[in-house]
């Protein structure tokens, strides 16, 4: 699997955020939706990777880094591409933004999920990677359809 950055130009890598924002749309209530559209994935302080299987080139998902403060990092749109699903992909790219959170001296790198059943897999993927249950952080604020999770780094 290939991990590259700054592909939101690509067809493939778009329609994956259309069908993401779609899934959340459909999964949480209006209020509580805190996905990120193109231009937002696109805005400053945000850094963007897809993950590709090799040779074929096919699109096996997709993550953001948002810079809170230069301490403190924000995990944005992971999602992996239905084909994918139960083949590690998400585990890459958390793997891959807990690297690079590393690397820009980061202290903590937090994430909002939901409490729905369809984010149960999510939520454990994060708690087995280290992350913990924690109060709202940066601009969110206590929400009963949200989990918010951080995780210390160093």
């Amino acid at each position: 699997m290939r991990i590259t950055e700054g592909t939101l130009d690509h067809p493939a890598v778009r329609a994956l955020i259309v069908e993401h924002l779609q899934d959340m749309h459909a999964t949480s209530p209006p209020e509580s939706i805190h996905a990120l559209d193109l231009d937002a994935l696109a805005g400053p302080g945000m850094t963007f990777w897809s993950a590709w299987f090799e040779p074929a080139e096919v699109l096996a998902g997709c993550a953001a880094l948002k810079e809170l403060d230069p301490e403190h990092g924000e995990i944005k749109t992971m999602r992996t591409a239905a084909a994918a699903r139960g083949q590690g992909v998400a585990a890459r790219m958390l793997t891959h933004l807990l690297a690079v959170a590393s690397a820009r001296g980061y202290t903590r790198l937090s994430l909002e999920t939901g409490v729905e059943d369809y984010f149960a897999a999510a939520r454990r993927l994060y708690a087995r990677h280290g992350f913990t249950q924690c109060p709202p952080f940066g601009r969110y604020t206590p929400d009963p359809n949200s989990v918010f999770m951080t995780r210390v780094l160093g």
